[in-house]
This record gives C-alpha cells, structure tokens and sequence, in this order.
C-alpha cells in the first residue's frame, strides 16, 4: 500500500474537505492509504484580528506548506481561496476538483425573518423579491470578515453597518443566534458542505460576485515529485482549473493580495470563457466593473485576465487601489 499524508485545518469545513480528497483518492487508487494530519496556523489561532490586520497572505496556509516542503506531509487540502496568487518555491496547486457554489450566502437572524413574513401577510405588495436584502432593516449590523463583501454590501445598502466577525462557520452562526449581528455574509459552498444550507436566505447572484477562487478546493504539493502529481492528476476538474486560473490571474494582475475588494467570476461553457470582476473602494461608493469572454484553455484564460484587469484600471481601478494604499500607510 501507498501511503500518502494529507494536511489540514482543524475546522469541520476543512476536515470535510480533507475527507472529501482522501474519498476521491481511495476511489482512484486501491492501492493506496490515506492519513490525515491536522494543523493550527495564525489564522487559526488569532480570532481577535481583524483579517486584513493579521496580514492576510498565508495566515491559514503558512504552517502547512512549511510541513510540505519538509516532507511530512504529501498534499495540502486548502480553500482555493485562501491561498495566495504565488505559489512557494517548490510547490503548485496539484489539483482543483469540481467547483461548489461560488456564491455568496447572506444569513439573516431568525427573528428578522419572521418579521418579514408578518410583514408580508400584512402587505404583499411590500417585498420587492429582487432585492436580496429587503429582510434587513434599517441599520442592520452584518457581520463579516471580508472587505470585498463589505465594500458589496455597503453599496447596496449604505445605511447598513458592518461589523468584525471570526472563528468557523459553527462559531460565526451561533454569534448571530445570540444577537450579535442582524446577519452574516458567508460562502455558500461552505454552508453547503457543512449541510447547514436551510440557514440560507439568499443566494447572492451578479451584479453580487465572490471571491477569486470561491468554492474551489485547491490540493497542493511538490511540484517536482512526480509520482505524487500521478497520484492527484485524476483529481482535477479542467473546467475549475480554467475558472480559477483567470480569477487568480485577475487578482494577481492588480497587484492584491487576499484582502483587496475584489469580486471576480468566471464560468466555462463549452470551448469559451465568462470573466466578469468589480473592484470597490471600502466604502462602496467608488466602483470598476469589466466583463470579457474568450478561449477555455490555460493560455486564453491567462490573456482574458489581463485584458480584463486592463479594462478595470481604464474604468477607475487604478484611484480605486492607490486609496487602498494610502489608507494602509
């Protein structure tokens, strides 16, 4: 038997996930034995910092990579989203197996929903059903960790207050039953996962986009072992390869880490290739948006990105990035 170590988060969303690779390589191969080992990193461990304080790049991927290139692990099971645009040297992103939903899920607290269902008994013609956001009233508090969907939401609605919140998705949750926020902003693909999808609201579609990588999972390894990149290849889903080569292009490309308040979105039908991004000032009231289309393949989604990123900065990326830097300094 061939044993073959994978590493991981400690949270349930990252040991489904875990569980979910080392499913899929016993499905694949009888011949080998899959150990799982799990990990702290600063992330991890930190749940007072804000994200963009603690640093952003590598915070849950750091102390995993470490081991990786050590050898006492095989491969890495990562949030594709988590992972910084470039690789150490030494590793690569092996494979991404088929994408979850990339969307983002607004969560609203109980008693606001039955407030609007009251609400609506009393006055149907009242809810505008387009409005992702009519179950929040006014001055909500929505919790979240992410610029990109703070800068979102704020746009959408300016009269809502976005607060700090950390820990798994179980910790997050239970934070909202208690009253601490009126709703949270979290990834689909992680309630989903979790089956916690019945604590969905809504399903937030464009002009709403996620992150670079959202829902993908990204299994990563040394990039010159070549019997393990045998191992992992049938893994991989070519249509979520091509996806989150051009989100990550297009985040690489304008020079942002993790942090930046980006939503980008891709989406492969048949031999092209759908990119679409937005890039927000914090506050939401400055706005790039560009749309492309070109070739599924590695090199087309490389080349759309850049041409997109290009299209951004013509539409007001590049005031919207030297804020973001003089608000850093």
């Amino acid at each position: 038997m061939r044993r073959i170590v994978l590493g991981t988060r400690k949270s349930a969303l990252a040991m489904w996930q875990t569980d979910f690779v080392a499913d899929a390589l016993r499905a694949h191969h009888a011949d080998v034995e899959v150990e799982i080992q799990q990990f702290s990193t600063r992330g991890d461990q930190d749940l007072e910092t804000p994200l963009p304080q603690l640093g952003g790049k590598g915070v849950f991927t750091a102390e995993l990579e470490r081991s990786l290139l050590d050898g006492s692990i095989d491969f890495a099971v990562h949030s594709l989203k988590d992972l910084p645009t470039d690789d150490p040297e030494g590793l690569a992103v092996l494979a991404t197996p088929r994408r979850a939903d990339a969307r983002d899920a607004l969560v609203v607290r109980a008693d606001h929903l039955d407030a609007l269902a009251a609400h609506l008994d009393a006055d149907p013609e009242a809810y505008d059903p387009r409005d992702p956001f009519a179950a929040l009233p006014e001055g909500a508090v929505v919790g979240t960790s992410s610029l990109r969907r703070a800068a979102q939401i704020r746009r959408a609605r300016p009269d809502i207050t976005t607060a700090d919140v950390r820990g798994n998705v179980g910790t997050r949750l239970r934070k909202l039953d208690e009253g601490n926020y009126d709703a949270l902003l979290l990834a689909c693909a992680g309630l989903d996962r979790l089956e916690l999808g019945d604590r969905i609201h809504r399903r937030l579609d464009p002009p709403w986009l996620g992150a670079a990588g959202q829902g993908a999972l990204a299994v990563q390894g040394r990039f010159e072992d070549a019997e393990l990149r045998e191992i992992i290849l049938p893994l991989d889903d070519r249509a979520t390869r091509l996806e989150v080569i051009a989100e990550r292009a297009v985040l690489s490309t304008l020079g942002g880490g993790c942090s930046l308040p980006l939503g980008v979105s891709a989406n492969v039908s048949h031999s092209r290739l759908q990119l679409a991004a937005r890039l927000l000032s914090p506050d939401g009231t400055a706005i790039a948006e560009a749309k492309r289309d070109g070739e599924a393949t590695g090199r087309g989604a490389q080349r759309l990105a850049v041409i997109l990123a290009r299209d951004l900065m013509e539409r007001g990326a590049q005031v919207i990035l030297d804020g973001l830097e003089q608000g850093e300094a």
